[in-house]
């Protein structure tokens, strides 16, 4: 194999074990939903990641803006229900164009969700 094709395969390589981390603070996980960055958060205490896809490109023409969408999702407490905890979920975008303001908006809410993908029961 030549050099280069090497050292691309190496670059490749590194890139996709640093994208698949929860673990580093600086990456961000590109998503097409939140889903998995839930998923990492009850694993790991923390995910981050930007919104990718069909949605990231919806939502960037809505508010006029090419700048992307970050999510950071942070498990606040294990719930009853094995697998499941309650997690606080942010979400941030730059330049924002909205009723004639451009503006930073962030949003921050909390939902319960279950390492299987489905939401804990009532009890």
């Amino acid at each position: 194999m030549k050099p280069t094709l090497v050292r691309l395969a190496l670059a490749l390589a590194v890139t996709a074990t640093a994208a698949a981390s929860f673990a580093q603070p600086g990456d961000r996980v590109p998503v097409r939903d939140i889903k998995l960055l839930l998923k990492g958060a009850i694993e790991h205490g923390t995910a981050r990641g930007v919104i990718v896809g069909d949605a990231a490109a919806y939502v960037r023409q809505r508010f006029d803006t090419v700048a992307p969408i970050e999510v950071d999702v942070k498990k606040l407490h294990a719930l009853p229900q094995p697998g499941c905890s309650r997690l606080e979920v942010t979400t941030r975008q730059l330049a924002v164009s909205e009723n004639g303001k451009r503006e930073d908006k962030e949003l921050v809410y909390q939902l319960s969700y279950c390492r299987d993908g489905t939401f804990p029961e009532k009890r």
